[in-house]
């Protein structure tokens, strides 16, 4: 189930099977001048099909879009051994949207086959900036300003102190190892444009602390600078052996508290943390760093990922941007839906599955359906 099927140039479709790598994907249009836009920093690993089950996001999702922005049509097989078509290459397929229920519904809802993917063309200008901060607020504080001033990046990415370096240890990507944090922003389309834009990032940047802005001068530059960001989770071990990663999302003007907050978490369990995230969307990926042989440790970890994940919804975001809720997160919904949301959910998934087949006991904590016995954390929206 790795192939791509077809792909229609002029229509900018791609059929897919859901094994292909995302990555593979784009390798095999860009000689057509295309690419698929979604790319989650596990790209050359993930796949289309693993995508559309978490609604998948990634650096160049700022603009473009997550997943769902992405997918035409799905080939489904049901929970019975059915097969039905979701969505449709039309532009306005008529009826109920069943294809945007089923992406994201982690394989609640049956199995894909087939994916009729949405192709970009590829940019006519990029520039891709580096600039360092010797204050971690002082980035998370660009990052709204520069969305503020007007321009929204294709990518607008983050990384603390000790990931940088890390990251630099491991790729040598050109990074200041004795910055705070740096933010790699992405500007695409064309030339004029993306030139004004450049000027408006190094103004808000420079005008908000950053040290240096610095310009990729050509495309062996920009790849390095962005192989340093997505090898960030293999640098970890730079760092020690084990990592435990969250993934919420929280507003953008609230990024600095919150991230004082995932600082102070894990210093009163005892646990390092490093911060590499999505930052034009708020989406944030609190790395908890440790060694699994310590005794206890693992207790240390699962509360202050739970902490993590409670400040983030506080603060108004939510569970989960891009990596899904699984069984991780599933008894933390009602932090966000109320019963009756809960409630709705479960009638949606068992239209496509009335016995609970696909994926079972996953997403939903039990006591969803009305009529059931919840079990409400602490701080839940009832």
């Amino acid at each position: 189930m790795n192939r791509v099927i077809e792909v229609d140039v002029e229509a900018r479709v791609a059929w897919v099977e859901p094994g292909v790598l995302n990555l593979d994907l784009s390798r095999m249009v860009t000689h057509l001048g295309l690419h698929y836009a979604p790319d989650p920093s596990s790209q050359q690993a993930c796949t289309i099909g693993g995508n559309v089950a978490t609604n998948a996001g990634g650096p160049h999702c700022l603009a473009a879009g997550v997943t769902s922005s992405h997918i035409l049509a799905l080939d489904i097989v049901l929970a019975d051994g059915s097969v039905a078509r979701l969505g449709g290459l039309e532009p306005d397929v008529p009826g109920l949207d069943l294809r945007g229920c089923f992406v994201g519904s982690e394989g609640t809802m049956g199995i894909a086959t087939r994916i009729a993917v949405r192709l970009q063309p590829n940019p006519p200008c990029v520039r891709t900036l580096l600039l360092d901060f010797m204050s971690i607020d002082a980035a998370a504080a660009t990052v709204s300003a520069i969305i503020a001033a007007g321009i929204v990046p294709s990518a607008l990415e983050m990384m603390d102190a000790r990931i940088t370096r890390a990251v630099e240890d491991y790729v040598r990507a050109g990074y200041p190892r004795d910055a705070e944090a740096v933010l790699l922003a992405e500007l695409d389309g064309l030339p004029a444009g993306v030139e004004a834009a450049v000027a408006v990032v190094d103004r808000v940047g420079r005008e908000h602390g950053a040290r240096t802005v610095r310009v990729a001068a050509d495309a062996a530059e920009r790849a390095l600078l962005w192989k340093g960001r997505k090898s960030a989770f293999g640098a970890i071990a730079r760092i020690a052996p084990d990592y435990y990663l969250h993934d919420a999302v929280v507003p953008r003007t609230r990024l600095v508290e919150v991230l004082h907050q995932v600082y102070e978490i894990a210093a009163a369990h005892e646990l390092i943390v490093v911060n590499v995230f999505h930052a034009g969307d708020g989406n944030l990926h609190p790395i908890l760093v440790f060694d699994a042989r310590d005794p206890g440790i693992w207790d240390r970890v699962h509360a202050a990922g739970d902490a993590i994940v409670r400040a983030c919804v506080a603060a108004g975001g939510v569970l989960s941007g891009e990596h899904g809720i699984g069984l991780e997160k599933r008894d933390l919904m009602p932090l966000v839906f109320n019963v009756d949301d809960l409630d709705a959910q479960a009638r949606l998934r068992d239209a496509f599955d009335p016995d609970g087949r696909a994926n079972p006991q996953k997403v939903l904590p039990r006591g969803s359906r009305c009529g059931e016995t919840m079990r409400v954390p602490e701080g839940a929206w009832v």
